[in-house]
C-alpha cells in the first residue's frame, strides 16, 4: 500500500513540474525567445510588463496626427493609434507584445516585397484571429491554412480567370440596372430632381445579388438571410478585442457568444439547403444540364477530393468534414464577395462626390468608347479601354481601401530577406498608413491622384507589393479580377447616369469593422446626367 502511495505521489509531482515547465515555456521563455532573436536583427520596440505585454500602453495612446493634417486624415490616427505612435518612435519595423503573443509591425516597403515572393504554407493565416473568425468563415479560404488552404486556392483559382469572369459580365450589368431605375424612381419622386440617398445599402444588395447569381446560380433573395446572418455575426465579432492579439475570452457562454454560435448554425443550415437544391437539379436532369458556376465547381471538387481521401490519395486528411468544408468555402465567397466590393464602390463614389470633375472625365471616356450608343459593359475589349475609370478604382482603394489590417503567422522559422523571423511571430500591417507612405508613394501620399496609376501599379510607387487591397504573394486575393470588373461596370454605369455630390448631412467618419466602413453613411445628393448638356 505503501508503494503504490508513493507511485501515485511521484507520479503527482511529476505531472506537475511537467505542467509548470510547459506552462514557463509557453509563458515567459517563448516570448522572450522571440523577441530575443529579433532584438539580435536590430528590431526595437516598446518594453513589454508581465502578464499582458504592452496592452496598457496601447489603451493609453490617444491620436496624434501628423501636424499640418488634412481634417479628413484624421480617422487614419485614430482607429489604432500605437501603430502611428510606436512608427514615430522604433521606426517602421519593431515589435511589441499582447500577452504572451509577440508581433511584428511592418510598414516598410523593402520587406513587404520579400515576403510577397514566399510560397511557403509556413506564412499563413493568423491562428487566433482564425478561432475568432471561425463562426463567420469557418475554414475556408479566407483563413485556411495548410492542405486545406492549397486545396481550396486550387478549387477556386481556375473558376475566378479573366476567362471565366467575361461569362458573368451580363449578371453584373442586369444587377446593376436595377438599382439605376430604383435611384431613377428617387430622383423622379424628388421636388427638384435631386434625391439624397444612403448609398451603402443599395450598394450592398447590388454586389450580394451579383455574388449570388454570378457564382451560385441564384439571386439575392435566396441569398438573402444568409447575408443578414453573416452581417450580424460579423457585427457581433467586432465588437471583441481579440482581433489583435488581446485576451481571447471567447470560449465564455456569455449572451453575445450563444447568438453568434446560434447565428452560425442558421448559416449552415441555409447553405447546406442551397447545395442540397443543386445536388437533387443535378440528379433530375442526370447531370446532363448541370451549372457552369463556381458553385458546382466546388461541389464536384469536394466530390472527388471525397474520392480521393477515401483512398488515402486525397489532399486532406481521412475523416475531413466534406460537406462543412464546402459550406465554410461559401461562406467565405459570400462574405468576401459582397461585402468588400460595395465598400469599394461606396468610397469610390465618395471620392468622386468630393471631386466631380473626375466624374466628367469618366462620362467623357465613356461616352469615346462606346460612341453615341447605350453603354453595355459586356464589352470585355472596351470596358478595358475605360482607363480613366480605373485609374479612379484604384486609388480609392489606395485611400480608402476595404481592407484595414494585414496579418501573417510564422507557422516555422523563416528567412525573408535578410531577416530571420521566429515561429509564433505575428505579423501586421496597418494598410491605411502603409498606403500613405510617402517613402513609397511620395510626398502627395495623402492626395487623392488617379493620375498616379496612369502606367499602372509598377509606375505608381517604389513598392507596388505594397498595394494592399488584395493581399500579396501567395495569399493574394484570388478574386481579384472577378472583383475589379464588377466595380469597374458598377461604378461606370452609375458614373454615367447620374451626377452626384456630397449632402450637407453627410458625416465623415470612417470606422473599422473588421473592413473600413463609413459610421454615419456616405449620403450623396444624386440627380440624372444631362447626356444632351454642352452639345
Amino acid at each position: 500500500m505503501e508503494i503504490a502511495m508513493n507511485k501515485l505521489y511521484w507520479t503527482v509531482w511529476m505531472i506537475v513540474i511537467t505542467s509548470v515547465i510547459i506552462l514557463l515555456e509557453k509563458v515567459l521563455l517563448k516570448p522572450r525567445r522571440i523577441r530575443s532573436v529579433l532584438e539580435k536583427q536590430g528590431i526595437k520596440g516598446p518594453k513589454p510588463s508581465f502578464p499582458f505585454g504592452n496592452i496598457s500602453e496601447m489603451q493609453q495612446i490617444r491620436p496624434q496626427p501628423p501636424a499640418g493634417a488634412d481634417s479628413t486624415e484624421e480617422w487614419v490616427y485614430s482607429l489604432f493609434p500605437y501603430f502611428e505612435t510606436w512608427k514615430q518612435r522604433y521606426g517602421s519595423l519593431y515589435t511589441y507584445s499582447t500577452g504572451i503573443k509577440q508581433h511584428l509591425y511592418v510598414e516598410k516597403g523593402e520587406l513587404i516585397k520579400d515576403m510577397s515572393v514566399v510560397m511557403s504554407p509556413d506564412l499563413g493565416r493568423v491562428e487566433y484571429l482564425n478561432k475568432a473568425l471561425d463562426p463567420m468563415l469557418g475554414d475556408g479560404i479566407l483563413r485556411a491554412n495548410g492542405k486545406s488552404w492549397i486545396f481550396q486556392r486550387n478549387l477556386i483559382m481556375a473558376e475566378l480567370f479573366m476567362s471565366k469572369v467575361k461569362t458573368m459580365l451580363g449578371d453584373m450589368e442586369e444587377s446593376a440596372l436595377e438599382i439605376i431605375k430604383k435611384w431613377e424612381r428617387c430622383i423622379t419622386e424628388s421636388k427638384e430632381g435631386i434625391a439624397e440617398i444612403v448609398i451603402e445599402s443599395d450598394l450592398k444588395v447590388l454586389s450580394e445579388d451579383i455574388i449570388s447569381k454570378a457564382c451560385f446560380g441564384s439571386d439575392y433573395t435566396q441569398g438573402k438571410h444568409i447575408f443578414e446572418r453573416l452581417n450580424a455575426i460579423q457585427a457581433k465579432l467586432s465588437k471583441t478585442s481579440t482581433l489583435l492579439g488581446f485576451l481571447n475570452l471567447s470560449f465564455l457562454p456569455n449572451k453575445d457568444r450563444r447568438e453568434i454560435w446560434k447565428l452560425k448554425k442558421e448559416v449552415d443550415v441555409l447553405i447546406m439547403n442551397i447545395i442540397r437544391d443543386r445536388e437533387i437539379e443535378n440528379q433530375k436532369n442526370n447531370n446532363n444540364k448541370k451549372h457552369n458556376d463556381l458553385l458546382q465547381k466546388i461541389i464536384e471538387g469536394v466530390a472527388n477530393e471525397k474520392l480521393l481521401n477515401a483512398s488515402g490519395k486525397g489532399t486532406l486528411k481521412a475523416g475531413h468534414d466534406m460537406n462543412q468544408l464546402i459550406i465554410d468555402i461559401c461562406k467565405s465567397i459570400y462574405f468576401a464577395g459582397s461585402e468588400s466590393t460595395a465598400l469599394s464602390v461606396v468610397w469610390a463614389m465618395y471620392l468622386l462626390a468630393v471631386y466631380p470633375e473626375w466624374q466628367q472625365r469618366i462620362r467623357t471616356e465613356i461616352s469615346e468608347t462606346f460612341g453615341n450608343l447605350p453603354p453595355s459593359f459586356t464589352d470585355i475589349t472596351k470596358l478595358n479601354q475605360l482607363k480613366k475609370l480605373q485609374m479612379v478604382i484604384l486609388e480609392s482603394m489606395r485611400i480608402y481601401g476595404p481592407a484595414v489590417t494585414n496579418s501573417r503567422e510564422t507557422l516555422a522559422e523563416m528567412k525573408i530577406g535578410n531577416l530571420v523571423l521566429p515561429k509564433g511571430l505575428y505579423i501586421w500591417m496597418f494598410v491605411p498608413l502603409l498606403h500613405r507612405d510617402t517613402d513609397n508613394w511620395g510626398p502627395d501620399a495623402t492626395e487623392f491622384k488617379p493620375e498616379r496609376f496612369a502606367n499602372g501599379l509598377s509606375g505608381a510607387c517604389k513598392y507596388p507589393q505594397a498595394y494592399l487591397p488584395f493581399g500579396y504573394g501567395s495569399r493574394h486575393c484570388l478574386g481579384q479580377n472577378f472583383t475589379l470588373t464588377e466595380i469597374k461596370i458598377v461604378l461606370g454605369l452609375l458614373v454615367n447616369n447620374f451626377e452626384f455630390k456630397l449632402s450637407p448631412n453627410y458625416v465623415h467618419c470612417p470606422a473599422s469593422n473588421f473592413l473600413l466602413v463609413p459610421k454615419y453613411g456616405v449620403k450623396l445628393l444624386v440627380s440624372k446626367v444631362d447626356h444632351n448638356k454642352g452639345k
